[in-house]
């Protein structure tokens, strides 16, 4: 069977796409926020997964306002990323993991999950971003499952129903019959708006006591509707269900809870609180 090795969490401000085209890692502004990266880098040299399930959410370039499907599972063999209008460089495709996409699929409909089911689809900075960060030399070395959550467009799905796909996520890949090794990634958040009367809030000590129920009391957001985390964490910070979905995800199957194997924080970055964790799962 398959191999849940771990989860990470990382921040997908399209500003950072730009910061790495130009090369300014280590300009000041730039340069406390590449440097969280290299202790997960170098974990990921050790571990060296195979596949990627990517949670995050799309920006307008593959689903809009007029179609958002609350939870969507690729189910390609490549995925592409195109012109978002933010000047970032397009990426080469990345390529899809198809036998764990539909065993993900008919593991979630069978959990009485409605999902769309996406064999062709782009994929925007949220999907293309934490895999650069992460593996920031030469081509992507992973295949990868993108799981699309809707942050966008009311109604979202509830901070339970969240770790709930989580949770049945990490039960598929744990009985996924292969020897492959996975890591999931939830990519979004931390704390920041972007419009209205708050634009530029940011909430630190809502980020780090989040950042630590990760570690110590997982289900600890669920306890909060939607509109009390967009209180708390501002109208897009409430993309840290993805990093509840990826947590929830090493709930399930065989292990003892997980090892913090890294964290950062860094505000802000393009008004955006920037959130880095990487979590492994202990056996």
């Amino acid at each position: 069977m398959a191999t849940l090795i771990g989860g990470l969490g990382t921040s997908h401000v399209p500003a950072i796409g730009g910061a790495i085209h130009k090369g300014l890692q280590q300009e000041p502004y730039w340069k406390p926020f590449f440097d969280g990266y290299p202790p997960v880098q170098t974990w990921l040299q050790e571990k060296r997964p195979d596949v990627v399930v990517m949670f995050y959410n799309d920006h307008g370039l593959n689903f809009f306002l007029d179609k958002m499907p609350t939870f969507a599972v690729g189910a390609a063999a490549q995925y592409n990323n195109a012109d978002e209008g933010w000047g970032i460089p397009t990426l080469p495709p990345f390529q899809g993991e198809v036998d764990l996409s539909w065993h993900l699929i008919n593991h979630l409909v069978q959990q009485n999950f409605d999902i769309t089911t996406c064999q062709e689809m782009l994929v925007d900075h949220a999907c293309t971003l934490p895999l650069k960060l992460f593996w920031p030399q030469g081509d992507c070395p992973v295949t990868v499952v993108p799981i699309c959550i809707n942050t966008v467009q009311f109604p979202l799905p509830h901070a339970r129903r969240v770790y709930a796909l989580g949770r049945a996520v990490g039960e598929a890949i744990a009985s996924w019959g292969s020897n492959k090794k996975v890591a999931v990634i939830a990519s979004g958040g931390l704390s920041h708006q972007l419009e209205g009367e708050r634009a530029g809030f940011l909430n630190k000590a809502f980020d780090l006591q989040f950042m630590e129920s990760l570690v110590s009391n997982p289900e600890w957001a669920t306890q909060y509707t939607n509109h009390e985390l967009v209180a708390k964490a501002g109208s897009q910070g409430i993309e840290l269900l993805m990093w509840l979905a990826m947590r929830a995800s090493l709930v399930a199957g065989d292990g003892f809870g997980v090892r913090k194997v890294h964290s950062h924080y860094h505000i802000p970055i393009s008004n955006t609180a920037a959130g880095l964790i990487a979590l492994e799962k202990v056996f």
